[in-house]
């Protein structure tokens, strides 16, 4: 039997592609690649829904954690980026080649995916995919089955491994056949349609953004620190998270590393506030103070806080002035 390496998302697209070629009677073994910029990977190890569409379909899944790696992508993106921070292109060339590694070692024959021609307006047009092709080296060796009859002939189709007439011709961004067709297979759980990537969201881009001037040698910790509470730049090697209620409040501290600074404040309720980077007094103060501009008592003169350096550092009282909103919207990334 004829075997294949599909992309699953969960998503919409990369089911209906695995179904449609299932239906020819093609062997498939799925891929879900784990990012720190995926929206729906959980620490429990990969996206729950991509899981639950392996199993609905029949297929192993085969989850990989790719978080060190992709950063380099984000960081040296030799296509450039999209309306945001989305380095669309060189991030399906780095997927497909990945890939590519699971088809050899599985003994596959070619790759599956749930690309629609003219879908997304960076890497889904004819022109992105000959250059994604040809990057990843697996020229002929991917299929997509929802467009596949719009777009050259593949080797799976050339070898006669797949039916080229029982593919499919979808192409621009209206959803409408694929949700036809979602519903003639009787198809019910998959992902949000448009997927879920936070490098297109304008507010996470704008603070990876900001983490990236000047600090090329960013980490894995600091950009999950950017999914959490508000952030504030103070400095140019300075910056500080605040956060927005309990909850973000615990969940800033497992992101605490060695030589930050923690503020709270001094007998009130109110939020936790991390300071990463080069910290002199002037920047502790100016953290502080914006520390006591949320929360209780933000109204008051004065509120003292409460700082200290991870790990060892001693507690440090500060008696600050709260900012007002129209002061500290000059700090927010």
């Amino acid at each position: 039997m004829t075997k294949a390496v599909a992309l699953l998302s969960g998503g919409l697209d990369s089911t209906l592609a695995i179904k449609a070629v299932l239906e020819q009677g093609i062997e498939v073994e799925a891929i879900n690649f784990i990012t720190p910029f995926c929206t729906c990977s959980p620490k429990s190890g990969g996206c729950l829904i991509s899981k639950k569409v392996a199993e609905n379909l029949g297929i192993t899944l085969v989850v990989k954690n790719v978080s060190r790696e992709y950063l380099d992508i984000i960081k040296y993106p030799k296509f450039g980026y999209g309306k945001n921070m989305n380095p669309c292109i060189d991030c399906r060339i780095f997927m497909f080649k990945k890939a590519g590694e699971c088809m050899e070692k599985s003994g596959a024959s070619f790759i599956v995916t749930g690309e629609v021609l003219g879908e997304r307006p960076m890497s889904q047009r004819r022109d992105a995919m000959n250059i994604i092709e040809r990057e990843s080296h697996l020229k002929g060796l991917i299929l997509r089955p929802l467009s596949a009859k719009l777009l050259p002939l593949s080797i799976p189709e050339k070898e006669g491994w797949v039916d080229r007439e029982k593919l499919l011709d979808i192409q621009g961004r209206s959803r409408k056949p694929q949700l036809k067709l979602a519903e003639q297979w009787d198809i019910k759980e998959y992902a949000c349609p448009a997927g879920g990537c936070l490098l297109t969201d304008p507010v996470f881009a704008r603070r990876l953004k900001d983490l990236m001037n000047g600090n090329m040698e960013f980490t894995l910790n600091d950009v999950h620190l950017l999914k959490v509470g508000r952030h504030l730049r103070l400095s140019e090697k300075a910056k500080a998270v605040v956060g927005r209620n309990e909850q973000e409040n615990e969940k800033l501290m497992t992101f605490v590393e060695e030589g930050d600074y923690v503020i709270t404040k001094d007998g009130l309720p109110g939020p936790l506030t991390v300071v990463r980077g080069e910290i002199s007094q002037d920047i502790k103060l100016l953290a502080a103070s914006i520390t006591a501009s949320y929360g209780k008592g933000s109204h008051l003169d004065a509120i003292q806080v409460s700082m200290k350096r991870i790990p060892e550092g001693g507690e440090e009282l500060l008696v600050v002035k709260p900012y007002t909103q129209e002061e500290l919207a000059g700090f927010i990334i």
